[in-house]
């Protein structure tokens, strides 16, 4: 069942995403080689915390860290471990929090000093799709016109692997809600958006081949072929006319310019 939001409850729900926004900005900000993936989630769990939040993935289902951190071939639900950056790894970092009694959940991927040019294209584009998607959330519109406009332009115009096996969703009260919000389909297909519904759009884009594998440990999603993925990811209230974007790059995006063991994407 689809549970549509209220205009104050989006606006709850802003402050939720915005948060999560901020916290990757401050990964942004610190973030380096030499750094654990461990010492990453650490400082976005307190400063979820000092900000009077939780973090929505903590526990969640049995997840143990604070965020999903996934490097070069993985591609989602990475746990957190003692991994040391290196220069040349790109590294996605998905947030969720729970504030104010609804969730917001945002992901951004880092490249760390120097990356391969191919990779720095699959950056710039895995991020250029998400807008594309972002772009048919309007009222009128269906499900299916989200995951066309994002697989017409990753896979079919730029030649990459949009993986199949996840997809984004409705968020609010709980942390996936419904609809399920694929990254590839059909324009015309699926629910229509109503004016209220709130979705995460999320499109996990592989280098080469979209197939993916689950490593033992149960969570981590790799590329198959062990090829880089790339994950960004915004939480959007559904509306008239345009789009209302909940979450915000715009901190991420100056942060990561100013730290100079990142190459802005």
């Amino acid at each position: 069942m689809i549970h549509y939001k209220s205009k104050d409850e989006i606006e709850l729900m802003r402050k939720s995403a915005l948060l999560v926004s901020a916290t990757l900005a401050e990964v942004a900000k610190a973030i380096k080689p030499g750094m654990t993936i461990l010492e990453v989630d650490a400082l976005a769990e307190q400063f979820i915390r000092d900000n009077g939040a939780t973090p929505s993935f903590k526990n969640y289902n049995g997840f143990p860290n604070a965020c999903c951190i996934s490097v070069n071939e993985a591609v989602v639900h990475g746990i957190p471990t003692d991994y040391v950056i290196k220069d040349g790894d790109i590294v996605s970092v998905d947030v969720g929090v729970y504030l104010n009694g609804y969730h917001g959940d945002s992901a951004y991927t880092f490249a760390i000093g120097t990356v391969p040019e191919n990779v720095q294209r699959l950056l710039t584009a895995t991020k250029a799709a998400l807008y594309k998607g972002i772009e048919k959330a309007v009222v009128g519109n269906r499900i299916g016109d989200i995951a066309y406009a994002i697989q017409e332009y990753a896979e079919k115009e730029r030649g990459y692997g949009v993986v199949r096996e996840l997809v984004g969703h409705g968020l609010g009260k709980h942390l996936h809600e419904d609809p399920q919000v694929p990254n590839y389909g059909k324009r015309g297909s699926g629910p229509v958006m109503k004016e209220g519904l709130v979705i995460a759009i999320e499109p996990m884009v592989n280098l080469r081949t979209r197939e993916v594998e689950y490593l033992e440990d149960g969570w981590t999603v790799v590329t198959k072929d062990r090829s880089p993925s790339v994950h960004f990811e915004h939480n959007v209230a559904v509306a008239k006319g345009r789009p209302d974007l909940l979450s915000s790059f715009t901190a991420i995006e100056e942060a990561e310019k100013n730290n100079p063991a990142l190459s802005a994407n």
